[in-house]
Parts: structure tokens; C-alpha cells; sequence
């Protein structure tokens, strides 16, 4: 979609410019134009909270008009504000965002949150017992994240449950560098490796697996908002034809580990729940299947429970 150029008008209140710049955003098409707005402002003004409601009554600065300007003419273009401001919040922390990142989504902290509530579940103190006849005693509960992108769910397992031992792989060079520091922004232990799904864990004791993967069928992708389309890692989005392709081979690839994990968590588009849940049944090494629907009610998460 054409749109204009936004050039802000003289001598406003920072009100007056939230409200002119969500207006020209809602006319060019953005989803969510007052929180774009508000974001943008938040990040220009370098205010949040109560500081930025607080300054809404003074007027513009006129120093950090061109760099308003610049930021809502980014997000009228279809940029996703996230990428603009470099940071999305996921689980009640500030995650860095960039092009090679996935932006998180808020229906991830719900696969975050059955993962620490099964995991608790079974291995109550982090630890693993050790096999009958294993003279090394027991070891840290192992988690990995299949799929890093920005290290959202993997920096925020590490962060929840200090005690696990926490692993995160990407095919993504860019993306494991955001995770990275994400991790150290957090103050964070997760081992980052690069590779294809679950190859750099190769022998590796996996207790539990947990994987947000690209699920849209690779046809679907031409249809999807213009943010997501045109900013959005592509990598990160196409599943193969019917968006199931990484669900498959990480089924193919569990013989690269010396056991099947106990738990299993997977993050799916709409109307796959049935079709992965029929996957980890297939597979026979977790007799509990639990289907978790998200805000909007579509089921959006299956994990796999070995008791």
C-alpha cells in the first residue's frame, strides 16, 4: 500500500503527537497503530510507565523530531515497531529483536509456562536420578530449545529454573548471536550451538525438548500480514508444504539422542494440533498428550509426557 510521507506539524504536545502519528499509521494500513505509536514515542522520548504518561502534557522536543519522524515513516512502511525499537517484551523481560529474530509472541510464554509446571512435575529438585547400577549419582534436569531465535523461551527457562541445565540450537548464525546476548543481558546460563534442528545435540542426555519451529506452509506464506511477510526471517516461518516438515524430522532425528526426553513441547500453527499430537503418538515414547489452547482459544501447544 502507497502512503504518504509523515512530517510532524509545528509546536506539539506530545499528546498531540501521539495522536497525529496514530492517525497517519491507522490510514497506512498498520495493525495496532496507537500501540505502534506508543511505542515508538516510549522509545524516542526514552520514557516508560509512569514517566512517559507523566510527559504527555509537555511539548515535543524539537531535537528528537527527525528521529520521531524517521521511526513512525519505518513503521507506516510496514516494519514491525519491534524491529524499529529492538526489543519485545516476552514473560516480564525485555528481549533485544533484530531482522535474523523472530519477533516473540505472547502465546509462547503459555508453552514457557506448561514446561516449568511439567517439568517441576516430574523432576521436583532440577535433578535426574541416576540409572539403577550409574555410579556418577544424579545430574542437572537437561532442557533444550530446538529453533534459539532471540533465546525468548530458552533464556527464560534458564531464568525460571536456575538449576536446569539449558541448551538452545539454531540454524541461524545472526539469530544465536541475538540469543547470546539476550542470555548475558539476563544474566542467563544456556549453551548455544549452531546447527539443523536437533544434529549439534547428538549424544546428548535430552530430558526435556521444547521447540517454537517455522510452521506456516510454504504457500500460505505470500498471504500473511505485510510485518510478518516482508520483515519476519523466512526461515523462521516456512514449515514446507503443509508446515509440518520440522515436527517430522525432529521425530526422525530422536535416535541422535541416547534417550527419547521425558517431555516434550511444541508450539504449532492453527489446525496442526491434531496432526503433531497424531506425530508424538506415532513416535510411542510418551504415554500423556497434552493439547494447550492459547488466548484466542486455538490450540496452539502439544506436549508429549513420559510418567
Amino acid at each position: 500500500m502507497k502512503h504518504d510521507f509523515y512530517v510532524m506539524s509545528e509546536l506539539q504536545s506530545i499528546r498531540e503527537a501521539f495522536a497525529e502519528a496514530s492517525s497517519f499509521l491507522d490510514k497506512s494500513g498498520c495493525n495496532e497503530p496507537q500501540r505502534s505509536s506508543q511505542l515508538l514515542l516510549e522509545h524516542v522520548l526514552g520514557l516508560s510507565g509512569a514517566a512517559y504518561y507523566m510527559a504527555l502534557a509537555d511539548p515535543f522536543p524539537a531535537a528528537l523530531k527527525a528521529a520521531w519522524e524517521a521511526g513512525v515513516n519505518r513503521r507506516a512502511a510496514g516494519e514491525p515497531v519491534q524491529y524499529i525499537i529492538g526489543e519485545q517484551e516476552f514473560y516480564g523481560r525485555a528481549f533485544e529483536v533484530t531482522p535474523d529474530v523472530l519477533i516473540p509472541r505472547p502465546e509462547t510464554e503459555l508453552l514457557v509456562e506448561a514446561i516449568l509446571k511439567y517439568g517441576a512435575e516430574l523432576w521436583p529438585d532440577g535433578l535426574v536420578p541416576a540409572a539403577a547400577g550409574d555410579a556418577r549419582g544424579a545430574r542437572p534436569l537437561t532442557a533444550v530449545d530446538i529453533g534459539a531465535g532471540s533465546g525468548a523461551i530458552s533464556v527464560t527457562l534458564a531464568a525460571e529454573a536456575p538449576a536446569w541445565r539449558v541448551c538452545a540450537g539454531d540454524i541461524s548464525p545472526g539469530a544465536l548471536a541475538v540469543a547470546g546476548r539476550n542470555a548475558q543481558w539476563h544474566g542467563a546460563a544456556v549453551d548455544l550451538r549452531l546447527g539443523d534442528l536437533l544434529e549439534p545435540f547428538a549424544g546428548m542426555e535430552t530430558d526435556i525438548l521444547v521447540s517454537n519451529p517455522p510452521y506456516i506452509p510454504g504457500g500460505d506464506i505470500a498471504g500473511l500480514q505485510r510485518e510478518v511477510r516482508d520483515h519476519e526471517p523466512r526461515t523462521a516461518l516456512d514449515g514446507g508444504d503443509d508446515g509440518l516438515d520440522p515436527y517430522r524430522r525432529m521425530m526422525d532425528q530422536l535416535p541422535l539422542l541416547p534417550a527419547a526426553p521425558r517431555l516434550v513441547g511444541f508450539e504449532l500453527g492453527q489446525g496442526q494440533a491434531g496432526q503433531v499430537a497424531a506425530l508424538l503418538r506415532a513416535a510411542g515414547h510418551w504415554n500423556e498428550i497434552v493439547t494447550i489452547d492459547d488466548l484466542a482459544g486455538i490450540p496452539r501447544h502439544v506436549l508429549g509426557i513420559a510418567r
